[in-house]
């Protein structure tokens, strides 16, 4: 069984219309290459401004086209604009990845309402709207890659708003597979772990964590988008509602 969307490696196909979010980072940066490598036609969402070296990046890996959206996906109008923009200049939006997240690292005593919505807002508000937007508008046989964690299984302290986000995504994932399945769209979760990303850096807390993981347990940004790109082939056509642990093996040993 082939649909109309499938990866190609020939010239002659018309290259699938990618949506990015967080594209800018270290998970979304390595998730936009694996798409160029295919030929695709990106448009990369992120808050921070366009990057003209990933820019030229892209175009040498192969990327069709590349656009930038400077945007904020916890906000309603912002999340359409992107939809419109994509279907203006692909045609098509044959494939979202949300890789857009953000962490806060408090006792759950010390948080406040703001830092909770704000929380749940990008990292799944954020990828709910911009997948409603999306599924309205995607051709038999696309999909949808969630970039949740493995918080979202197994959680420390600290990360409350983060991991309950996470866990949501992961069940909406499910729900959204259920819905897209009629239609041929596929929608997948893949959970990393130790990620060597700049939000793995960011706080002393993690810093202190990161010393003790053993070196083969922390992966790369290429590690998930690798991933993240097979979810979104023709070699993963019987794959939908699911999410994939990607740790290198650490939360089996925990």
């Amino acid at each position: 069984m082939t649909t109309s969307n499938t990866t190609s490696t020939a010239a002659s196909r018309t290259p699938r219309g990618v949506l990015i979010t967080g594209a800018l980072g270290g998970i979304g940066r390595a998730t936009a290459l694996a798409f160029a490598a295919e030929g695709a036609s990106l448009l990369l969402i992120d808050t921070a401004a366009p990057d003209p070296a990933l820019d030229a990046a892209l175009r040498a890996a192969g990327a069709a086209a590349v656009e930038f959206l400077q945007a904020d996906i916890a906000d309603d109008a912002q999340v359409a604009q992107a939809a419109a923009r994509a279907m203006r200049a692909f045609g098509a939006i044959d494939v979202l990845v949300n890789v857009a997240g953000v962490m806060s690292f408090r006792p759950i005593a010390e948080l406040d309402g703001a830092t909770w919505r704000r929380l749940l807002d990008v990292n799944l508000v954020g990828a709910a709207l911009l997948s409603g937007q999306a599924m309205r508008v995607m051709r038999p046989g696309s999909a949808i890659v969630n970039i949740a964690s493995v918080h979202a299984h197994r959680t420390s302290a600290l990360v409350a708003p983060y991991a309950a986000a996470k866990a949501a995504l992961v069940s909406l994932t499910r729900s959204a597979a259920i819905e897209g399945k009629p239609l041929g769209i596929r929608v997948n979760a893949v959970c990393p772990g130790a990620i060597d990303t700049p939000m793995l850096h960011a706080s002393p807390t993690i810093k202190a964590g990161i010393e003790r993981i053993d070196p083969a347990d922390l992966g790369q940004p290429e590690d998930v988008a690798a991933l993240a790109h097979f979810l979104c082939t023709d070699a993963a056509r019987f794959i939908t509602g699911a999410d994939i642990v990607a740790d290198g093996g650490r939360m089996g040993r925990l």
